[in-house]
């Protein structure tokens, strides 16, 4: 091929990636701007918030206070970031002690009828969660457990196990079998094994399923607002609760929205290369 034929070659490579680095960043800021913007309306009055779209206004923190002040309503913030933090932290240790050894066993040593397991796990999601709310009712109100952070803890757990323990499986799938028959040689046990040898290489994988295990349980609501009620309610519950009929509320909520989204994000970045790293885990043979 002739240096001319190469160069044209190379020109529209190059234009191409130019192309698709151009429409990615558009991408990226339609999908961002209206998280930018309910931020910039957590800093405005109400006023300016409901009027005319106002990229310039005199920022003020009123919002943020009225959000956060521990008043003598129904539910605080300090009781609903309480619960939260409860539910999702202790959920999630619990998925995770759960998950590995089911992985483990699911991947490293596969029982009989493997396939039939996993679907049972997958086959668990298919159900929609409004279906199954009366019955969650009924059991609550009958251990005494409504508006209980116990009863959220163990219906967190169950509905982010089945994910935890697909993608963990995944994860463990790419550990060199090599190592584990040389962790075997040297007199490892099973504990060992993944102590020692599996959750070292599977780490980033693990922070993973731990995030994403982290982002549902904090952001879901549904089952949060018909099983708790009160003092016992979490971070959304919350946030609807700054809705009113008197008034405008458009800044006020912006700001507790934008409160509620500060804990998910942190972790996000806290985790973000190893979240990375555990995504592309298996993408490349």
């Amino acid at each position: 091929m002739s240096d001319s034929g190469t160069g044209r070659i190379v020109g529209q490579s190059r234009f191409a990636t130019f192309i698709f680095g151009l429409l990615a960043w558009i991408v990226g800021l339609i999908f961002f701007f209206p998280i930018f913007w309910m931020v910039l309306n957590g800093f405005k009055e109400e006023v300016d918030a409901n009027s005319d779209p106002k990229l310039f206004f005199d920022p003020t923190l009123d919002r943020y206070r009225e959000a956060t002040a521990d008043t003598t309503g129904i539910l605080t913030f300090s009781e609903a970031f309480a619960n939260s933090m409860w539910a999702v932290s202790i959920s999630t240790v619990l998925v995770l002690l759960l998950a590995v050894p089911a992985a483990y066993s699911l991947s490293i040593r596969p029982i009989a009828k493997w396939r039939d397991v996993l679907f049972f796990f997958i086959s668990t999601k298919f159900l929609p969660v409004v279906a199954s709310i009366l019955p969650l009712y009924v059991i609550a109100t009958n251990l005494g457990m409504l508006n209980s952070r116990l009863f959220i803890i163990v219906l967190y757990t169950a509905m982010n196990l089945p994910l935890a323990v697909w993608m963990l499986r995944s994860f463990f799938q790419e550990v060199p079998k090599e190592l584990i028959e040389a962790a075997e040689i040297d007199g490892c046990g099973v504990f060992g094994q993944i102590r020692s040898v599996i959750l070292p290489i599977v780490a980033p994988g693990l922070a993973a399923t731990a995030l994403l295990c982290v982002i549902f349980a904090w952001n879901e609501y549904f089952l949060a607002v018909q099983l708790s009620n009160g003092s016992g309610s979490t971070m959304p519950i919350w946030v609807v609760s700054n809705l009113t009929a008197r008034g405008n509320f458009l800044a006020k909520l912006s700001a507790a929205s934008t409160i509620a989204t500060i804990p998910v994000v942190l972790a996000g970045w806290a985790a973000q290369k190893r979240m990375i790293r555990g995504l592309a885990m298996g993408a490349i043979k």
